[in-house]
This record gives structure tokens, sequence and C-alpha cells, in this order.
């Protein structure tokens, strides 16, 4: 999924290029196309932020029967 979004972030940048050489730089249409860039690249940080796990996730992934990794319940 991370490659399908780098890529339509390519795609944006290229549009958003087109956009400005067409419409002038201080354009609404040039801003307009920038800022759809810059929701998929937060899109994208989001993404990587929310993938990684730390170092204990991982160890309960691979040993969830450790009792670090057992969870209680009141």
């Amino acid at each position: 999924m991370t490659n399908n979004i780098q890529d339509q972030i390519q795609e944006e940048v290229q549009q958003a290029r087109t956009v400005c050489d067409v419409s002038g730089t201080n354009s609404a249409e040039c801003a307009a196309a920038w800022d759809a860039v810059e929701e998929l690249q937060a899109e994208a940080s989001h993404q990587r932020q929310a993938k990684q796990k730390n170092s204990l996730e991982r160890y309960c992934d691979d040993n969830p029967e450790a009792d670090e990794c057992k969870i209680y319940e009141d």
C-alpha cells in the first residue's frame, strides 16, 4: 500500500507542476494542486507511523505467551 500512495504522490506532483505552469505559480489552482500533494504526503507519513511497532510489540508478536506479553483484566 505504501508504494501505491507513493505513486499517487508522484502523479499529484506532476499534475501540480503542470497546473502551475499553465495557471501561474500564484494562482488558486496551483495552490490547490500543491495542497493535494501535501495531504497525500501527510497520509503517507501517518501510515508509516501507524505501522511501526516498538521492540516489545515485535517480541510479543513472536512470543505471545511470554510473561511480558500477558494482558490482565481487572
